[in-house]
């Protein structure tokens, strides 16, 4: 046969392709996770458990697409790249992405399975497509005549890197730069690309040669159930601590992408990092320090911390995940078949990660009311990670059985003591006033589980009695007080009585919600952030320019404090968005039976309960919605500003409480407000002097807006000159929409030029 009648032959190079491929593939999966997610909190609030639903609805389909391409691994290779090129089309249909057009659910329907409905309905298909990828990639790659056949895993830390760069990508670029509809496109056409890589993979093999198209895939190896269950459970705790160190994050922070992704890219950077060349040296060496890591840092996570340690406990978090994340993924990738059973080791893998995710976003929420899955996954990850011992002497003293038993014994009783008196302490300390009991017992208990380590069991023990002594006890007495916590999809609530302050606080995360004295003479006093002098007190004991039937609304329920402002004659409405929220403001706090017994509570997202208000309404809107320290994105955009606004009659105040520890919200508040035309002040308040027992009044920063100039003056008229200042305005800022926000100009050490 000569030249000219010869078949044509793909000749493009197997590893760039294949790398490529699996790169983009990875790429487009890990970056319309957050693109999503964005996408969809202003239907759900600014919930962490918002991320971590969604992050459930990822592992699953994960799953299902490596259960697809384990299931598919025999057919000769022309029928897989056939059935998955289909797959293909039929996802391509449901393009471009976006969120589906549903209403919101009833809200008696459990938020988290409503939204992954959502989730299905909208990037299912493709979502599903997508995740065949990685492990249908290296089999095929694995059939081919290349040199590198026999071990493909160096696509697999190929994906990996390529789900990074697509985190990375998000917070820093594609959030700030590109409207959510643009990203839309953008991944849609990406999607495409991807279809055109995989067919020029399937084609390039299958003309590799015999090897490539025979009629089974080459002879699967013998895994044993007992090894498939060791890669699920090293799996499933990598996964459960990655949610559980995600929602302590968001939680103490902001529900952003830009937080979403750390977590998410230090857990992917461990999978990099363990099935790259050097693979197994990065596994000693996580084995080798994660027990350090554990009781240097892990055990801090069950302390109550105060705001101003909540960077601190987070990077510290973030920290040991990578640590364990790298130890547990070393541990699996020094543990992996040939290519025979590369499907299979995938497949248990995302097992693995599923389950980790149920626990985080569906059983633990329910079974437990604090987030102890955290503590308990750090014991797990103690129990299975291979960590050396430190001398043959204590590999050789662990032999007696007598000395383990009295280990036991001793760290039960000091953790136990040492967990009791440290769980008296004031809330928010890390240390005793003295050298004490308690240094004692948490310095033996330390000096117990280092000379344990290597003895993984009894290192598990030991470290499990140090998270008691480290407020783990102080967890637990709070759990067994009726009424004390409540949690819910939209966080864990702590209702603490102070005897010796005279009043009782709500907490939320790290942040405080909420204070009422306990003095029967100053139980109707607003507190906190509601003090008479703050910007919605002076607006709210200013209401009788509009008559005295008022119309005046809160978003935001708390401990129901602001109820204590209304007039006879007035009509309140507070808006909520959590059932456990109303029913502890209504139980555990006496702010609305005193004031207002008859408020009544809308329950639901504010940006959707509002639009079926009346319009016109209310003479005032205060929006005081947080979630932990953060205020809800969505709450803060353009659009949002526009339902407020309907709600209001047209010489109305709105009210937006910005006080915030990590994010500067006036200069966004003044772009928003500039660009939507109302008229801005500020009212910052720091209360001066000493208070009197049972009375907190904290700073806090309110924002008013005004349609009109003139509605501005009336609100400040009579009021003391300074009271209510100009907004900062921040050069080159753009005001938020549900379609383009990024958090990196606002975060506090990030924000640019002000005027």
């Amino acid at each position: 046969m000569t030249s000219a009648t010869a078949p044509y032959r793909l000749a493009l190079p197997l590893r760039p392709l294949f790398t490529a491929t699996i790169m983009l593939g990875s790429f487009l999966l890990f970056l319309i996770q957050p693109m999503f997610g964005r996408s969809v909190l202003p239907l759900l609030g600014g919930s962490p458990s918002v991320w971590n639903t969604a992050m459930l609805f990822y592992q699953v389909t994960l799953l299902l697409g490596y259960l697809y391409a384990h299931l598919i691994r025999r057919l000769p290779l022309s029928r897989q790249l056939l059935l998955h090129l289909l797959l293909f089309g039929a996802a391509a249909l449901t393009l471009p992405v976006g969120v589906a057009r549903w209403v919101p659910a009833a809200a008696d329907t459990p938020p988290a399975l409503w939204l992954l409905g959502l989730l299905a309905a909208s990037i299912g298909p493709v979502f599903f497509v997508a995740s065949a990828q990685s492990p249908l990639m290296q089999a095929w790659f694995g059939r081919s005549q290349h040199p590198d056949a026999s071990n493909p895993y160096f696509l697999y830390a190929a994906s990996n890197l390529g789900s990074f760069a697509a985190l990375i990508a998000y917070p820093l670029l594609v959030e700030p730069t590109l409207a959510l509809g643009t990203q839309s496109l953008l991944w849609s056409l990406g999607f495409v690309v991807l279809a055109g890589l995989v067919a020029l993979c399937g084609l390039s093999v299958m003309q590799g040669g015999p090897v490539a198209v025979q009629a089974a895939a080459a002879p699967g190896v013998q895994v044993t159930w007992a090894r498939r269950g060791r890669w699920t459970l090293l799996a499933f705790v990598a996964s459960g601590l990655l949610l559980s160190t995600t929602t302590h994050l968001t939680t103490d922070i902001a529900a952003t992408p830009l937080l979403w992704v750390i977590p998410l890219g230090v857990y992917l950077l461990s999978f990099v990092l363990a099935f790259g060349a050097s693979g197994e040296r990065w596994a000693r060496w996580a084995q080798l320090i994660a027990p350090g890591a554990l009781l240097a840092l892990g055990i801090w996570v069950c302390l109550r911390s105060g705001p101003g340690a909540a960077t601190l406990f987070a990077a510290a978090g973030v920290v040991v995940l990578f640590i364990v994340a790298l130890a547990l993924h070393g541990t699996l990738a020094m543990d992996k078949p040939d290519v025979g059973g590369l499907t299979d080791f995938y497949l248990w893998i995302s097992v693995g990660g599923a389950l980790g995710g149920v626990l985080c976003a569906l059983v633990a929420p329910v079974l437990f009311d604090w987030p102890y899955e955290h503590p308990l996954l750090l014991i797990l990850a103690a129990v299975v990670i291979p960590a050396p011992q430190l001398s043959p002497r204590l590999g050789a003293l662990w032999q007696d059985r007598r000395i383990r038993v009295l280990v036991i014994v001793v760290a039960t009783i000091l953790g136990v003591a040492a967990g009791f008196r440290i769980a008296q302490m004031t809330p928010g300390k890390m240390v005793p006033d003295s050298l004490s009991f308690e240094l004692f017992a948490v310095a033996a208990l330390w000096l117990l589980a280092v000379v344990a380590i290597g003895r993984r069991g009894l290192f598990a023990y030991v470290f499990a009695m140090l998270l008691l002594a480290f407020g783990g006890v102080g967890q637990l007495k709070v759990s067994a007080t009726e009424g004390a916590r409540e949690r819910s999809f939209f966080g864990v609530y702590a209702i603490y009585n102070e005897p010796e302050n005279v009043r009782r606080t709500l907490v939320h995360g790290t942040t405080l919600h909420g204070v009422q004295s306990l003095d029967p003479l100053r139980s109707a006093i607003p507190m906190t952030y509601y003090a008479p002098e703050s910007g919605v007190g002076m607006v709210m004991r200013r209401t009788d320019r509009f008559g005295d039937d008022a119309h005046i609304a809160f978003v935001g329920l708390g401990t129901g404090t602001l109820a204590c402002y209304a007039e006879p004659g007035q009509q309140w409405t507070a808006y909520e968005i959590d059932p456990a929220v109303a029913a502890i403001a209504k139980k555990r706090f006496s702010y609305i039976g005193q004031c207002r017994p008859d408020l009544p509570i809308v329950l639901g997202d504010a940006r959707l309960t509002l639009l079926k208000a009346k319009p016109g309404d209310l003479d005032i809107l205060a929006v005081d919605a947080f979630s932990s320290d953060s205020i809800p994105l969505h709450l803060v955009t353009r659009e949002a500003f526009r339902v407020y606004g309907r709600a209001l009659q047209p010489e109305g105040v709105l009210l937006i409480h910005v006080s915030n520890q990590f994010l500067d919200l006036e200069p966004m508040i003044a772009a928003i407000g500039a660009a939507e035309g109302w008229t801005v002040r500020v009212r910052d308040y720091a209360p001066k002097g000493d208070q009197p027992a049972g009375q907190l009044f904290t700073r806090s920063v309110w924002i008013a807006l005004t349609r009109t100039p003139e509605a501005m003056v009336a609100m400040t008229a009579e009021l003391p000159a300074g009271a209510w200042t100009a907004p900062r305005r921040q050069a080159g800022l753009v005001a938020w929409t549900d379609d383009f926000a990024s958090i990196l100009p606002v975060v506090k050490v990030f924000r640019g030029k002000e005027k």
